[in-house]
């Protein structure tokens, strides 16, 4: 009896990955970009939590704690946006003070 050798060819993989191992990486944002996609970010979920709070007084909301977190969400943002700001002045106002 005459055992014949396995005849395997190499397997090849065309599936796409869906955690994004095999795209390319994105060029980084500059600053400026990051800060303007963040506004925008904060004022869509400001108009989101005002849509809410609108609904919960014209009695369309049926669970309260949507709107709590709508409300939650905006004002971190909003926390957040108000102590960058408040960074940005500071060192703005360290590097005047700075003596040439």
């Amino acid at each position: 009896m005459e055992i014949e050798p396995l005849k395997m060819t190499p397997v090849n993989i065309h599936a796409q990955s869906h955690i994004g191992e095999n795209q390319q990486p994105e060029p980084p944002k500059s600053f400026k970009e990051f800060l303007v996609d963040s506004l925008k970010a904060t004022n869509a979920l400001q108009k989101h939590s005002d849509a809410m709070n609108a609904a919960l007084a014209a009695g369309r909301v049926e669970d309260i704690s949507q709107v709590m977190v709508a409300s939650q969400k905006a004002e971190i943002a909003i926390q957040l946006a108000l102590q960058l700001r408040n960074r940005a002045v500071s060192a703005y106002q360290e590097i005047m003070r700075m003596q040439v």
